[in-house]
């Protein structure tokens, strides 16, 4: 909201206020009065506990929406005509007309406002009394929307419609319920964009990280280069009557998500021997001497919608928040991705900063243990000492020691091309990527080996969400939950709301007014 302007809640504070009188609240009483003498009755004393709590619980919802009836009825009443509405063209609405009448939708049920409207001919309707109260622009209450966003982080739409329905006493569907979660997750970038920074020592690192996951979608929301090979596929396919493969057509029903996560890890300097004791170790026993690095303050993007580098560019812009004079050490973790890699040096070019990359400790191991394949049979115990070799000299900074020997013993023992396969991919992946392998200097500086947050983040919002009960989701609806659980993720759920709500209100209402130099003399805004 422009400086020049005052919030409408000043507005309202200056009015007099009005007490809801027993005339006023005749059918509130009235319930109430039936309620007791219900409750009271040989009826409800016949009633087991469950069936007693039910219909309790039902007559409070409608005394709930019974008394918010009686508050819009009193506020309609009360409502003054004003002789200083201006649109946002500044056209003094001079024509007033009263008995406008609007449904809306609470928690406790269905509700009717009655305002006056501002009118102009060829213009839309101005509603200071739905700004009072600073309806959407839906019929649906805020308290709706949020309980919605709260259900749609954690169960599909369906589930979402039936339990923010049995909370009060609406029916909501699954089409409605994906709607108001795609309305309030609206603000998510803006939220992270405005946030302020908050103090952190200096010598703490910032952690950048980012991983890619495939999640279920409608046949009509693949990105196009899936929808193209896939349609490709299936031309081959009907020309020579085998039908597509299996694997092939699970991935032409599913679309990428970018994650990008940053976090402000306080520096824990480690050892090879320290992280060769954490992955090789026994199960039990005391814990290492100098433990792993700890984050704080992480915070997670996600979009199915847009591309992999904006994903990334916004955990840039994040990090730029956190530490805008660029005095900290930045640093970033992924599995090796060449496209996260190049996004990565490229915002970081942009900064001027340095931003050394380490491929996950973890994503090595698995290429080391496709080697140790070659090399031993199965279940053989010197596989295991092999790869705790071989990670212990990648970790002491001597990554190509390792790949040469790979190749060297493969060439040695006479395997064939198709016997030392994996071999050679484990070797040609530690030469293709030598310059992200220095594991010495991020041991030594206390910063992470491995991508456990943004594999984790990975899990949590999409695998645990996105994948259940086979439900394939559309675009926008994907896009909305994974912005909705990456808030909660982040814990960032409820002081969203407040800014939501606030970004709501400029859009239905204080946008459409023209603001006046005088702050004791401003309009209030209008609604939908």
């Amino acid at each position: 909201m422009p400086a020049s302007q005052t919030p409408p809640a000043t507005l309202r504070a200056a009015r007099t206020p009005r007490t809801l009188t027993l005339r006023t609240c005749s059918l509130r009483c009235a319930h109430v009065e039936k309620m007791i003498a219900w409750a009271g009755s040989g009826e409800a004393h016949r009633l087991e506990h469950a069936a007693l709590e039910e219909r309790a619980w039902t007559d409070a919802l409608e005394g709930a929406r019974l008394l918010t009836q009686a508050h819009l009825d009193q506020r309609a009443r009360a409502e003054r005509r004003r002789d200083d509405v201006r649109d946002t063209d500044g056209q003094h609405r001079t024509v007033r007309e009263a008995g406008h009448r609007r449904h809306r939708t609470t928690i406790f049920g269905e509700v009717e406002t009655s305002r006056l409207a501002y009118r102009a001919e060829g213009k839309n309707n101005l509603y200071p009394q739905d700004a009072d109260l600073a309806w959407g622009a839906r019929s649906y209450s805020a308290g709706i929307e949020k309980r919605v966003a709260e259900a749609a982080a954690v169960v599909p739409f369906e589930q979402v419609a039936d339990t923010v329905s049995q909370a009060g006493a609406i029916r909501l569907g699954k089409r409605q319920a994906e709607q108001l979660a795609v309305e309030a997750a609206a603000d998510f970038e803006a939220y992270y964009t405005a946030r302020r920074p908050e103090n952190c020592p200096q010598p703490t690192g910032l952690l950048i990280s980012c991983d890619g996951s495939a999640l279920p979608v409608r046949p009509d929301a693949p990105r196009p280069a899936t929808a193209k090979a896939h349609a490709t596929r299936a031309l081959a396919a009907a020309e020579h009557g085998w039908p597509d493969d299996p694997a092939d057509l699970r991935r032409s029903r599913t679309r990428t998500a970018e994650l990008a996560a940053v976090a402000d890890i306080p520096p824990a300097p480690r050892t090879a021997t320290d992280v060769l004791g954490a992955l090789f170790g026994p199960r039990t026993g005391p814990g290492p001497a100098n433990p792993p690095p700890r984050a704080a303050g992480r915070t997670v993007f996600a979009s199915v919608a847009r591309p992999a580098a904006a994903v990334i560019a916004d955990a840039f812009t994040e990090a730029d928040r956190r530490d805008p004079d660029h005095a900290r050490p930045w640093f970033a973790v992924i599995d090796g991705n060449n496209h996260q890699i190049e996004t990565i040096e490229t915002l970081a070019a942009t900064r001027g900063k340095n931003i050394p990359i380490l491929l996950d400790l973890i994503h090595v191991q698995g290429y080391l243990w496709k080697a140790a394949k070659v090399f031993f049979y199965d279940k053989d115990p010197a596989a295991r000492a092999w790869v705790r070799e071989q990670t212990g000299k990648i970790l002491d900074g001597r990554a190509r020691d390792v790949w040469v020997g790979i190749r060297r013993r493969a060439t040695r023992f006479g395997y064939t091309a198709t016997e030392r396969a994996g071999a050679d991919e484990c070797a040609d992946y530690l030469e293709r990527k030598r310059n992200h392998l220095d594991y010495p200097t991020f041991l030594a500086a206390g910063w992470p080996v491995a991508s456990g947050l943004i594999e984790g983040a990975a899990k949590w919002m999409i695998k645990d969400r996105m994948e259940i009960s086979g439900a394939r989701g559309g675009l926008d609806g994907a896009e909305a939950v994974l912005r909705l659980r990456a808030l909660r993720g982040n814990g960032d759920l409820d002081d969203y709301f407040t800014f939501h709500r606030e970004q709501d209100r400029q859009r239905n209402h204080d946008t459409r007014y023209q603001p006046k130099d005088t702050p004791d003399q401003q309009p209030e805004a209008l609604a939908a």
